[in-house]
């Protein structure tokens, strides 16, 4: 008996002062994926092969191959997340509450031997969902 692999999922959520609506915008139109993320090819169509770049560092290329899985907007996005061997999905639910929006990201698919993957991605999307708050702030 083979047994499944043991993985870990990260989950982030927070909650944000502004509709659905605008929260869908900043995770899914290019530009403004650039300004909180990085970089990128993205479109919100099921199936579309893209890539998030940032700056290349010590044994890493800047890279990150993703295809999309789920739109369903205003509510649910989801996509690949390869680089480096790691292989993970990454989950955007979007929830309307009485004061706008409950954000919930997940990163799932981290093995047990992908410590420092997992920990890495815990540091960067802090950061990249307090940038997502200030952009989703400034949009009209």
């Amino acid at each position: 008996m083979i047994n499944a692999a043991v993985t870990r999922t990260l989950v982030m959520e927070r909650e944000m002062p502004h509709p659905p609506e605008k929260v869908w915008r900043a995770l899914t139109q290019g530009p403004l994926i650039e300004e909180w993320l990085m970089s990128n090819d993205f479109q919100p169509v099921v199936g579309h092969r893209f890539t998030f770049r940032s700056t290349p560092v010590q044994g890493w290329n800047g890279i990150i191959d993703s295809e999309v899985l789920v739109v369903e907007p205003h509510s649910r996005l989801s996509y690949t997340w390869s680089s480096l061997g790691l292989e993970t999905v990454v989950n955007w639910t979007l929830t309307l509450t009485q004061s706008g929006t409950q954000l919930r990201m997940e990163q799932s698919g981290f093995r047990s031997e992908e410590d420092a993957s997992y920990k890495g991605a815990t540091w960067g999307w802090t950061k990249f969902i307090g940038n997502l708050e200030r952009v989703v702030g400034g949009m009209d």
